[in-house]
C-alpha cells in the first residue's frame, strides 16, 4: 500500500481554526442588532487579519466576490506569510440575517485544499442534495424527491415519518415541499444558510438527514469539502437565472450548465480541510458566548486525509487579540 503523502501539514489545522473563531467573535457582537451589513464586516476584517498570521500562500477562489465587489477576500486575493501555494474557499460569515435577526444556525466557514483542488464556483445558484454516509450511492438529483427520500430512509434504517429534510423557505420550493408533505416526511425549513445544515446531515446525533433545494453556488463547495471529509454525499448543478449567469459559469470553465457535479467534481484528492466555528446556536455547534474580556468559542475541524474530526471548545481573552477582533 502507498503512503499517504499530504501536502498540507497538520500542524496548520489549529490556524484555519484560529482564523474561523476570529471572525466568529467579532462579529457574534452583533447577534440581534439588526445590522447584517455590520455583522458581515467584523467577520471579514478578522478572517482576513487572522490569515495574515498563516504560514501559507493561499489563493482565494470562494469569497466575498470579485475584486471590484469587496475590499478584502475577494476572489484572487492572497493571504497568508509563508509559500505553501493553497487554494481557499471562505464565508466569513454564513448567516448575516440570523445574526442580525438573532437567529440560529450562523457559522463562520472555510475549506482548504491544494491549487486546482477545489472548484471555482461561480456566484449564482446551484441545485443541491446532501446527506451523511448513508446516502452514498442511493440518493441522487436524477432521481425523484420520494424516491430520494425512501432510498435514504431504507438505509437508515428509518420510516419515512422519522427521516427530516431540510429545505430553505423559499417560494421556488415550493413544489419540494408539497411533495415531502405528501410522503409524510419531517420538514425544517430554513430562513437563511445551507452550509451548517448540509453538514449536520452527516453528524450523529444532529436530527438532520437530508438537504434538499436551490442555494448558492459558492456555498455548495463549502459543504461539499465538509461532507468529502464526513464520508458524506454530495450533488449539486448549476441553477443559472438569466443568461449572464450562464456566461459566468463559461468564463470559469464550465461549459456543461446541465452537468450534475459530483464529489469528485468539486472537490479533488484526499488533502482537505474544513473549519466552521458557530456563531449562534445551531445543531451541532453552540454559538459564540461572552463574559465580560472573555469569550468562548465551539468550532468542528476535519481533515479529508486522515478522516479526523475535532470539536473544539475554546476560551479567549479578548484584549489579547485587540489587532485581530474589534469588539
Amino acid at each position: 500500500m502507498s503512503r499517504l503523502v499530504s501536502v498540507i501539514e497538520r500542524e496548520l489545522t489549529l490556524e484555519f481554526v484560529r482564523v474561523t473563531e476570529a471572525a466568529a467573535i467579532a462579529s457574534g457582537r452583533c447577534w440581534g442588532r439588526g445590522d447584517k451589513i455590520a455583522a458581515d464586516d467584523a467577520a471579514t476584517q478578522a478572517m482576513r487579519k487572522m490569515f495574515d498570521t498563516v504560514n501559507i500562500e493561499g489563493t482565494v477562489v470562494i469569497g466575498e466576490g470579485e475584486m471590484d465587489e469587496a475590499p478584502m477576500l475577494y476572489i484572487g486575493e492572497k493571504v497568508g506569510r509563508g509559500k505553501l501555494p493553497l487554494d481557499i474557499a471562505v464565508d466569513p460569515l454564513e448567516g448575516t440575517n440570523l445574526v442580525a435577526k438573532g437567529m440560529t444556525g450562523a457559522i463562520t466557514v472555510l475549506a482548504v485544499a491544494p491549487q486546482g483542488c477545489l472548484l471555482h464556483a461561480p456566484d449564482m445558484y446551484m441545485d443541491k442534495i446532501a446527506s451523511g454516509p448513508a446516502g452514498v450511492g442511493r440518493i441522487s438529483l436524477e432521481a425523484s424527491i420520494a424516491d430520494n427520500v425512501k432510498a435514504l430512509a431504507e438505509a437508515l434504517h428509518k420510516g419515512l415519518a422519522d427521516v427530516t429534510v431540510v429545505v430553505l423557505d423559499r417560494p421556488r420550493h415550493a413544489h419540494i415541499i408539497k411533495e415531502l408533505r405528501q410522503i409524510g416526511t419531517r420538514i425544517k425549513l430554513i430562513t437563511d444558510g445551507d452550509v451548517s445544515p448540509a453538514v449536520a446531515a452527516a453528524i450523529p446525533g444532529s436530527g438532520i438527514d437530508l438537504l434538499l433545494g436551490v442555494g448558492g453556488a459558492p456555498e455548495g463547495v463549502l459543504a461539499a469539502a465538509a461532507l468529502s471529509c464526513l464520508g458524506g454525499e454530495f450533488q449539486g448543478r448549476l441553477w443559472p437565472e438569466n443568461e449572464e449567469d450562464e456566461k459566468r459559469a463559461q468564463k470559469l470553465g464550465i461549459t456543461d450548465i446541465n452537468k450534475i457535479l459530483t464529489m469528485d467534481d468539486l472537490i479533488k484528492g484526499e488533502d482537505v480541510i474544513f473549519a466552521a466555528t458557530g456563531v449562534t446556536d445551531g445543531e451541532f455547534l453552540k454559538g459564540v458566548r461572552y463574559y465580560g474580556n472573555t469569550a468562548t468559542t465551539h468550532t468542528i475541524v476535519m481533515r479529508k486525509a486522515s478522516g479526523t474530526v475535532r470539536f473544539i471548545e475554546a476560551e479567549h481573552r479578548i484584549d489579547k487579540k485587540g489587532r485581530f477582533i474589534t469588539v
